[in-house]
């Protein structure tokens, strides 16, 4: 089975550290990044850009609500044409950094709470991958399976790559569980590693009420705020490779 590895990244700001960017860096295939709206700042994402650039990681926009105080994990209504601009001006400013490294953005994805917003509203989900098509009907969005953000990119065009949150748990109905509730975040290496091991060996996942949901991905993502990522990251690289399984960028998973 060929899969993409990724991760969330540059999601420091200043002098505060968030994950560890430089041991994930040799782990993933592809690479999400703050763009400094729900974290991130304009050194970090350079150093980030050509970190990925080094070690050969597909470079990913990550974007999200203008919120470094929630970590873009608050919803801010707003409209959506004007969320759609700061879709835009996200991926403008990680593809500045990029073109002057001498890298380029492969995929996108949504963060947080803009992320789960788009994810259940189609109103809301086509301006904004709208935006994103205008900027670059090549991207790849890269976005849980079964969304509103799914079909929106499916209406315009452009290509998307299902993933897998390894370290969060789903609903019955294949959503993700809110972070307000109790064990949606999966803290626990092992546990992270047999629903990897389930979804390698049978295509299926548990929700978090033990119902089982079959799925098909291309990427599996671990959030790189996540305590004990790195080590995660490593635990299931070992794991797809022990199955005769490649880990592959995402670019090269999806045409």
């Amino acid at each position: 089975m060929d899969i993409d590895l990724n991760a969330d990244m540059g999601e420091g700001f200043g002098p505060y550290r968030m994950g560890e960017d430089e041991a994930l860096m040799e782990i993933v295939s592809s690479a999400n990044v703050a763009c400094g709206y729900h974290a991130g700042d304009p050194v970090i994402m350079d150093k980030t850009v050509r970190l990925a650039l080094a070690k050969g990681v597909d470079l990913g926009a990550h974007v999200g609500f203008q919120d470094l105080m929630g970590f873009g994990r608050r919803q801010i209504q707003a409209d959506p044409a004007e969320l759609a601009q700061y879709v835009l001006y996200q991926l403008g400013a990680l593809s500045a950094f990029a073109k002057v490294a001498g890298h380029r953005l492969t995929h996108m994805s949504f963060h947080g709470a803009l992320g789960n917003m788009a994810a259940a509203d189609y109103a809301l989900a086509e301006p904004l991958v709208r935006a994103v098509a205008a900027f670059d009907p090549n991207i790849i969005v890269s976005v849980s399976t079964n969304t509103q953000i799914e079909r929106a990119a499916d209406k315009l065009g452009l290509k998307v790559a299902t993933t897998f949150l390894a370290d969060r748990a789903y609903t019955d109905e294949g959503d993700l569980v809110s972070r307000k509730l109790p064990g949606a975040v999966i803290k626990d290496r092992e546990a992270v590693l047999q629903r990897v091991k389930r979804l390698l060996d049978d295509g299926v996942i548990t929700s978090i009420n033990g119902k089982k949901l079959p799925i098909k991905v291309q990427q599996i993502l671990l959030h790189g705020d996540t305590p004990g990522a790195v080590e995660a990251a490593r635990a299931i690289r070992t794991e797809i490779l022990a199955g005769n399984g490649r880990i592959v960028p995402v670019s090269q998973l999806v045409s």
